[in-house]
């Protein structure tokens, strides 16, 4: 059990992060639960857990999270930027404030974190963690920007680990899709259009606990879906696994486009 930290967490209302949330109020712990809604983060211990509403996506906002911990922890021994959002859609749009949207909360403000991070400890020991995804190590169609989003954050943490000091450790997160509103979300303006989850699927809580415990032995990368490390094997040895595993997928976006214009035709 993780206890008698001071641990700042965004994505904190919903998910993968409010079901990590409830997994640290069981130690003695004090924690700053970040995120753009706090109706759920509201209803814990006001003693362990400091709600902020946040926009992560700037620098200014991310700033003010590290104040806000200064100012009611005194410090932070624990940053697990948790926070992102996804799109499912086809890509056949131009349209650079949406792409930028999208590397603003899932590629800067992470990056950013760190580096303020790095600044803020000063030398002494500290933990960051992140929230990086398996879509990061493989693209799945309907979700082209948001695959970019985490590629771009897995390259970084393959890079910065060359790179950083000592004092800092590293936790980096690689769910499958996950049980949660995150993906219903991807598909927001869509209706009543059904939008099939990406093969396997995940429960938040199985997510969560893996990752607490991955952050209290300090592992460098975590997994918590056996089947993806495997099935990444198969298709590094047998490639038309891969093949018939992106056909399919790709099936459901098929389906997913042409329910979506028959409903916006209506």
């Amino acid at each position: 059990m993780i206890t008698g930290k001071k641990i700042v967490l965004t994505g904190a209302n919903s998910g993968i992060g409010l079901e990590t949330l409830k997994l640290l109020v069981q130690g003695d712990n004090k924690i700053l639960a970040v995120d753009l809604r706090t109706d759920k983060i509201e209803t814990f211990d006001k003693e362990k857990v400091i709600p902020m509403v946040c926009d992560v996506s700037t620098k200014e906002n991310v700033d003010s999270i590290f104040d806000k911990a200064t100012e009611t922890m005194g410090g932070i021994d624990i940053f697990y930027a948790n926070a992102g959002f996804p799109y499912y859609e086809k890509m056949d749009y131009v349209n650079w404030e949406r792409v930028e949207k999208m590397f603003q909360v899932n590629v800067f403000s992470p990056i950013y974190s760190y580096q303020k991070y790095v600044q803020y400890m000063d030398g002494k020991e500290g933990h960051f963690a992140i929230t990086v995804s398996a879509i990061g190590q493989m693209g799945v169609p309907g979700y082209t920007v948001y695959s970019s989003s985490k590629f771009a954050m897995n390259g970084f943490q393959q890079n910065i680990r060359l790179e950083m000091p000592k004092n800092i450790k590293l936790t980096c997160l690689y769910p499958v899709a996950t049980d949660t509103g995150f993906f219903a979300k991807a598909a927001e303006g869509s209706g009543k259009v059904i939008r099939e989850k990406p093969f396997p699927v995940q429960k938040p809580d199985h997510v969560a606990k893996v990752m607490v415990k991955a952050l209290e032995k300090k592992k460098k990368n975590v997994s918590p879906c056996k089947l993806f490390g495997f099935a990444r094997f198969l298709m590094a040895i047998c490639p038309p696994v891969r093949t018939i595993y992106w056909k399919m997928e790709k099936g459901k976006l098929d389906r997913y486009v042409a329910q979506k214009a028959e409903a916006e035709n209506k």
